[in-house]
């Protein structure tokens, strides 16, 4: 009976990276469509307090909507700057089938001004802990099964994330180093690896007070066991930001688009991101909604 039991666990477990093998853009390699240009913070820390005031951001994603247990992540995050400093706070929570993800990061980012109007170099350092569970409701298995309390028991492991930008009025250049625990340690126990690297390049044309701006982008992703992946597109804004349209076309074949709406301090996006064409199983896509409010900015 015993050893039953231990199969059908190994064999749930099984089902579960076999889907996320059968699918390279996972929930880990997959960006939140918001990171690309509203909340940078998210995958570079030295964007922490890059605006004035203090910037929250709610996001919720659902991917392969069409598949039971499908991924499903959210994200809280704040930062704010207070003179040269930003400080921030990030909690993401993914969950896909029997397991479950919760990362806590703290962001300490230092602007420091260069020659030049508007001449910017950013360092910034994220610390926190990452906690993977399975969830024993969905364990075809008996409640107390050793190897399920053995997972759930293993403790929280230190992460961080570093990050570096330069930015002037126009041009932004940018790279990270997430998941900095695999430069120093493997845990042949983690489930997925992510990122490996992180580096972006964007230039702006136009400004706020036009009627439309423009900011096309190029981003770099790289992921272990698989190819590196390019992201290239743009975001166009109307005058003030009151509208926005975003559009990423990636090289493994999927798309991202998103259309935001701004009113005073509140900015609503909603993101729309195709399958990777050629799926054999149709995975209905992602959808993922993210608010963002600006509090306490100062006056100009």
């Amino acid at each position: 009976m015993k050893n039953r039991v231990n199969k059908a666990l190994f064999a749930a477990l099984g089902v579960l990276a076999g889907l996320v093998i059968a699918f390279p853009a996972s929930a880990q390699i997959r960006p939140l469509g918001t990171q690309y240009y509203e909340n940078q913070y998210i995958s570079n820390p030295a964007f922490a307090g890059m605006e004035k005031g203090l910037n929250v951001n709610l996001s919720y994603r659902n991917q392969w909507r069409s598949i039971e247990g499908s991924p499903v992540t959210m994200a809280v995050s704040g930062d704010y700057q207070r003179d040269k400093v930003g400080m921030g706070l990030i909690i993401y929570n993914d969950k896909a089938g029997l397991i479950g993800r919760t990362r806590i990061m703290a962001s300490y980012a230092y602007h420091l001004p260069l020659n030049g109007d508007n001449k910017n170099l950013h360092f910034g350092l994220s610390l926190g802990a990452m906690k993977e569970s399975l969830d024993n409701n969905k364990i075809i298995a008996e409640p107390d099964d050793i190897l399920a309390q053995r997972f759930n028991e293993r403790k929280p492991y230190i992460d961080g994330d570093f990050g570096i930008a330069y930015t002037n009025e126009r041009f932004t250049i940018q790279g990270a180093l997430p998941n900095l625990s695999k430069f120093l340690q493997k845990d042949p126990l983690v489930t997925i690896d992510g990122h490996t690297y992180f580096a972006a390049m964007s230039y702006k044309i136009g400004s706020a007070l036009d009627i439309v701006s423009i900011e096309p982008k190029i981003s770099f992703r790289g992921a272990k066991d698989i190819e590196s992946i390019w992201d290239v597109g743009t975001n166009l804004k109307l005058e003030n930001n009151i509208l926005n349209f975003m559009g990423m076309f990636r090289s493994d074949k999927s798309s991202v688009f998103g259309v935001g709406v701004n009113y005073d301090k509140y900015f609503i996006q909603c993101f729309y991101t195709s399958q990777l064409a050629g799926d054999r199983m149709r995975t209905g896509g992602d959808f993922e909604v993210n608010l963002k409010i600006n509090l306490f900015k100062e006056p100009k």
